[in-house]
C-alpha cells in the first residue's frame, strides 16, 4: 500500500490550500482514508476521515467548518481543502488508509509520507 501526500507549502494566514493523497497498490475504493497532522513538539492528531464511498465524513472539532475532505475514486485520490489558514495549522500533514471506521483514528493501518504546511502570520 502506497500513499503519497502532496500540495503543502508556505502560505499566508487566511490563504487556502488543497492537499492531495494519491494511492497505489490497493483497491482504493475499499479503504477509508484519513488526514492527520503533527505540529512541532506535539502529538499527531486526527484531522478528517472519509468513508470509502465518500458518503460519510468526520472532522476534528478544531478544523470543522474550515477543512473539507473529499475523494475521487476514479483518480485514487483524496483531497483536503483547507480554508482560512491559521498559524496553528502549521504541521506535517499525513494521509492514511483504514479498513475500519473512518472516524476512528486508531484504526488507520497504512501511512504515507507527509507534506509540510507552513502558515506565516
Amino acid at each position: 500500500v502506497q500513499l503519497q501526500a502532496s500540495g503543502g507549502g508556505l502560505v499566508q494566514a487566511g490563504d487556502s490550500l488543497r492537499l492531495s493523497c494519491f494511492s497505489s497498490g490497493i483497491s482504493f475504493d475499499t479503504y477509508n482514508i484519513g488526514w492527520f497532522r503533527q505540529a512541532p513538539g506535539k502529538e499527531r492528531e486526527f484531522v478528517a476521515g472519509i468513508h470509502r464511498g465518500g458518503g460519510g465524513k468526520s472532522y476534528a472539532a478544531s478544523v470543522r467548518g474550515r477543512f473539507t475532505i473529499s475523494r475521487d475514486n476514479d483518480k485514487n485520490t483524496v483531497y483536503l481543502q483547507i480554508n482560512s489558514l491559521k498559524s496553528e495549522d502549521t504541521a506535517v500533514y499525513y494521509c492514511a488508509a483504514s479498513t475500519g471506521s473512518y472516524a476512528a483514528a486508531y484504526l488507520y493501518e497504512y501511512w504515507g509520507q507527509g507534506t509540510q504546511v507552513t502558515v506565516s502570520s
